[in-house]
């Protein structure tokens, strides 16, 4: 599915994790798998990417869905929007 500009929810994410980024940093591809961290986000960088999530799709990601393995990678964060039913 894709939003109004045509982008799917996993590029919408890799967009939110660009934002957190600084230049110069390796940006993921919408395909990667590997671990955000592998990027240089913090776990502080981390919060951000939920809170920046919450707004981009317009949802509450309730406590117990609050834990590193739902932040771990882009697949992650796709399967959480999916169970949360916001990922389109």
């Amino acid at each position: 599915m894709l939003d109004r500009v045509g982008r799917s929810p996993r590029e919408r994410v890799v967009a939110l994790i660009d934002g957190l980024l600084p230049p110069g940093a390796p940006r993921p591809a919408p395909a990667d798998e590997r671990p955000l961290a592998a990027f240089g986000l913090t776990s502080f960088d981390v919060v951000n990417l939920m809170l920046a999530v919450e707004g981009e799709f317009d949802v509450t990601i309730p406590q117990p869905e609050i834990v590193p393995e739902n932040f771990r990678t882009l697949g992650a964060i796709e399967l959480l929007l999916a169970k949360l039913g916001a990922a389109g």
